[in-house]
Parts: structure tokens; C-alpha cells; sequence
């Protein structure tokens, strides 16, 4: 493609060409910012190669003749799924991925392509948005998949009565009251054409309609999909029984938009807790996938020949999140007295045996590609113990953290954090509670340890998470220097002058001491080894157009 041909797509994506051939932006950098601004991704890794000179190819898929037929058995968490606008786990939203679909999808490399939308532009200042849907996707009750659809979501979306962490996903379609969806902020031009009027620019959009709570529903949806669960995806729902199973059949022949589906069934079993039980599953063939495992099991997986390992660098994570406004943590020295006595690399190594990345306290990872390199705070006694005294704990202070039992990770992560806040007088409880138990509160606990997905822009978790008010904000944290640099890093596509925001915003989090954030996950997980076409996404969704069953 000329540049012209370039400039009519977005006029920035001739000089992202440019900042690539002269090494001023990494081969990734150009790739997720080119396909945001309506690139295809096809497109993008040929012009990676062409200008780099070095050919980028997406990871393959098996060569073998795919073969249709068969029940996809997976082993994982069934949990209760009502309105798919408000689930919070990413369990649940594969169980509703079956069923229903985003208008975009974020691949196992990261980058996000069309899927119920067929492309989308924006103009050059990235407020306007339109989106064009394909013509040829049905609800399982016959009717067309419209743009009368697309509204009818967002508008659930945007009402705060919802309750959705939407609302905050899409800061940008708020009315200034912020107590719904701006009036001229979801626009069907036509049928199968939708146009989004932004308040504030905003580079990541396409890639906010990829999580998991921002799947498509009908537009007559009343809020209970387990009793009505009309899809435009590849599976009907047959069978749902919470902590037991789910069953999915493959819509009819000729029925679904995408060709590429290869399995007649998904069975998904839920072994609870017990990743042991997961784990035997699968070795005995009880299923062919499971949903993820334990580090210590990784050996496991590796002796048995019969089980195919899947591993990735992601940006999942845990927060040990204070609440600000929740004593003694609405004292900036006390947050600030638990940041200074963590040692990340010896966390890491303690608590996840060294496999991922060490957190910096900010929520922005390196695999995010506007992250910014700042320093972290390095473990110091005696500066933790002078902060407790100026807050008045000069005999030091005892508090909780809550967490989930499992995974095991994450209580272990609590437990390494109270030995090494021991010695500055902190003498932290760590409160082992059932996952339902957690969840049910997670978001007003004092003091909490949280798990958060991958997202693939840092600026996407800082608006889900520490944007004043919006739904996930589990710290209570409000500030709006914080809220208006955001909006600003939201409308930047240029690397270099959104990392310098970035850069700004990560050092505003670690200064205000909201988080200890412990590391960065590799996640893992396995399968069967007849189990063909599966990636492992970094936030764990479930794409299953590719995969397909050999015979055992």
C-alpha cells in the first residue's frame, strides 16, 4: 500500500511506517497501534516485513487437514452467569464466548482483529469511531445481527444501574452528568453501520470491545441470559448447572457466520478447587483442556507424553490493593510503610518460582507497549519504620489482607508479603477465604489481594481500575490529575509522547502507594495431545474457531 492508501485508513499510520524504519517504535509498538487506527492485521505483519526487511509471521496453525466431529471436554470453573454485561471473571466469560461474541477479538498475538464488526476507522483525532458489521451473522432465534443490537448494548452498558464495569470501559461515551451513554455517542448510520461519537479521544477503543465483559447481546435482552440465551455464536446452550457443568451443541449447518468451527460439542466440567483433581482429569483422559494449572505442576505436564504444555508472558497479575478511604490505609504513610519493605525479584522468586516479570507497583507491564521504565522502590526497613512512626504507629500496627484460596498462588503471594513486612513491625493477617466469599466483597475490602487479567494496553487497566468511580475501582482511589492525564494518554497514538504520559501516571500510582504489585504471571496451561489448533491467549479466552479433535 502507498502512503495515500495508508492516509486514508488513518492518517498516522504513514508516520507509525516511518518511526518503524527508523527504529523509533518496535515491531509490536507498530502493530498493535496500526491495526487500532483500522489496519488489517494481515496487512500490518506484511508491511512489518517490507520495511524491517525481517518477515513477521502470526503463529501458525497445525498443517493437518482439520478433521469435524466430536465433543471438546474442558475442565473449569462453571459459575453463575446472569447478565453478561456484569460478569467479573474470565471463566465466565468463556462459558458466555460460546454463545455470544465481541465485535472485536483479541488474538494470541495480542493484536485486535474484526470479528462481529467487519473493519472500523477513526478520524484522525480518534473521537470519531464508525464500525462496519458483518451481514451475514444470525441470532440462534433467526433474526439478523444489526446495528439496532449494537446500540441497545451499549446503551445497558451506559446506564450506572447496569452496574456494568463497562460504564468505565467506556469513560468516553459518558454523558458529562456520567449517569448514562452520551446522546449522539452511539449512532446507527444504517443497518449494518455504527458510529461512535467519543467525549475524549481515544486510541484503545476497538481493543475495549475484546474483554470479557463487552460480549454482544440481543436487543431485547432483560438481564437473565441462563433463561434466555439467544447468541449470534458458533454453540446453542443445552445444559447449565453451576460448580457442575455446561454443555454446548454446534449451532445447525449453514447456520453461523464463521466456517471455521470444527467441534460438534463443548462439555465443560468443573472440579472446584482442587487442581490436583484438574489435573488427573486430564491425564486420564477425562477431558482434553483445561482452563489453567498450578507452576509446581509444570513437571508434571512435562513427563506425561500423552499432555501438550502451553505457556506465555502475559499481564496478569495480582494487586495487594489498600483502600483509601478504609483505616489505617486512608494514611498515605502506612501504604507507602508496606510498598518500602518488599524485595519484587525476591517475591517473585518465593511465591511464583521465578516464572514472570517483577511489579514495579503501577499496573503498567512491559508487555504493554506504551509502558515506561521507571524506578522501583527497593526495600528499606528503616525508611518503612520512620513512615508508621510519622503515621502514628510507632510501636507498628497490626492489619489483614484478604485473598482467595486458590489458586495457590495468590495466598502464597499474601503469605511471602507478611514475612517481609514483619520486621518493620507490620504484623499482617493473611485471611484465606472461599473464591465466592472474596468476590462478594472484593471491591470494599480494607485490604485485599486481587487478581487481574491480561489487557493489552496499560492505559485499559488504569481506566477499569483506578479511574475515580468507575465500578472496578477496588482502592477507593479518586484524583483527578490522575483521571485528566489519562484522558490525554486515552487520545495519544504517537509511542513516544504516550509512554512520557504513561510515565507520569505510572509514578503518580506508585507514589500515592494504592497497590503492591507483587509480579508479572507466565501463565500455563495443557491438553491432550490430540487436541489440535489451540493458542494459549494472554488473557485466557477461549478462541476455538481453529481447534479441532485428531483421532487418539
Amino acid at each position: 500500500m502507498d502512503t495515500k492508501e495508508l492516509e486514508r485508513i488513518h492518517v498516522g499510520i504513514p508516520k507509525m511506517c516511518k518511526d518503524l524504519a527508523a527504529g523509533k517504535v518496535s515491531r509490536r509498538e507498530f502493530l498493535r497501534t496500526t491495526t487500532l487506527l483500522g489496519l488489517s492485521a494481515p496487512v500490518a505483519y506484511a508491511l512489518v516485513g517490507e520495511i524491517t526487511g525481517e518477515e513477521m509471521i502470526p503463529a501458525a496453525h497445525a498443517q493437518e487437514e482439520p478433521q469435524r466431529g466430536g465433543t471438546l471436554r474442558i475442565s473449569m470453573p462453571v459459575m453463575e452467569i446472569t447478565d453478561p454485561a456484569t460478569v467479573d471473571w474470565s471463566q465466565k466469560g468463556n462459558l458466555l464466548r460460546f454463545v455470544i461474541e465481541p465485535l472485536v477479538q483479541l488474538g494470541a498475538d495480542n493484536i485486535a482483529r474484526p470479528w462481529l464488526a467487519e473493519s472500523w476507522e477513526a478520524s484522525d483525532d480518534l473521537t470519531q469511531w464508525t464500525f462496519r458489521l458483518r451481514q451475514n451473522a444470525t441470532w440462534n432465534n433467526g433474526d439478523a445481527f444489526t446495528a439496532d443490537d449494537v446500540v441497545a448494548t451499549f446503551t445497558r452498558w451506559l446506564d450506572p444501574a447496569t452496574g456494568s464495569s463497562n460504564f468505565g470501559r467506556f469513560n468516553a461515551l459518558q454523558n458529562e452528568a456520567g449517569d448514562g451513554i452520551r446522546e449522539d455517542g452511539v449512532v446507527k448510520v444504517d443497518d449494518h453501520t455504527v458510529q461512535f461519537n467519543l467525549r475524549t479521544a481515544d486510541l484503545g477503543l476497538p481493543e475495549l470491545m475484546t474483554d470479557y465483559p463487552a460480549l454482544m447481546t440481543h436487543r431485547s435482552f432483560a438481564g437473565d441470559f441462563q433463561d434466555n440465551p439467544i447468541g449470534t455464536g458458533p454453540f446453542t446452550m443445552t445444559d447449565f448447572a453451576v460448580g457442575q457443568n455446561a454443555s454446548f451443541a454446534r449451532r445447525p449447518e449453514g447456520e453461523y457466520w464463521n466456517d471455521g468451527f470444527w467441534v460438534d460439542g463443548i462439555e465443560v466440567i468443573d472440579h472446584g478447587d482442587d487442581t490436583n483433581a484438574t489435573l488427573s482429569a486430564l491425564r486420564s483422559g477425562q477431558v482434553d483442556l483445561i482452563y489453567e494449572m498450578q507452576i509446581g505442576q509444570v513437571p508434571a505436564v512435562q513427563e506425561v507424553e500423552e499432555l501438550v504444555l502451553y505457556e506465555t508472558i502475559t499481564a496478569q497479575t495480582g494487586v495487594a490493593r489498600m483502600h483509601v478511604t478504609e483505616p489505617p490505609f486512608d494514611i498515605l504513610q502506612v501504604r507507602q510503610a508496606i510498598q518500602a519493605c518488599i524485595d519484587h525479584d525476591l517475591l517473585l522468586e518465593l511465591a511464583y518460582e521465578g516464572l514472570g516479570v517483577p511489579g514495579e507497583d503501577h499496573h503498567v507491564a512491559p508487555v504493554h507497549p506504551e509502558y515506561a521504565e521507571i524506578p522501583r522502590i527497593a526495600q528499606d526497613y528503616d525508611r518503612a519504620r520512620e513512615l508508621l512512626a510519622e503515621a502514628g504507629f510507632p510501636d507498628g500496627i497490626d492489619i489483614t489482607i484478604d485473598c482467595v484460596a486458590a489458586p495457590t498462588w495468590e495466598p502464597n503471594t499474601c503469605q511471602v508479603i507478611a514475612q517481609m513486612v514483619r520486621p518493620a513491625g507490620i504484623n499482617l493477617t493473611v485471611n484465606i477465604m472461599p473464591g465466592g466469599t472474596y468476590w462478594d466483597r472484593w471491591t470494599v475490602a480494607p485490604f485485599g489481594f486481587t487478581s487481574w487479567t491480561h489487557r493489552p494496553l496499560g492505559v485499559t487497566v488504569l481506566n477499569l481500575a483506578y479511574r475515580s468511580g468507575v465500578p472496578w475501582n477496588e482502592t477507593g482511589y479518586a484524583n483527578p490529575d490522575f483521571d485528566a492525564l489519562l484522558d490525554q494518554a486515552n487520545g495519544t497514538y504517537d509511542v513516544d509522547e504516550r509512554r512520557a504520559i504513561m510515565d507520569q501516571l505510572e509514578t503518580m500510582l506508585r507514589d500515592d502507594a494504592i497497590i503492591v504489585q507483587p509480579y508479572w504471571r507466565a501463565i500455563h496451561t495443557a491438553s491432550r495431545n490430540n487436541l489440535r489448533g489451540f493458542e494459549l491467549q494472554p488473557a485466557r479466552e477461549f478462541h476455538l474457531q481453529n481447534v479441532w479433535l485428531a483421532e487418539a
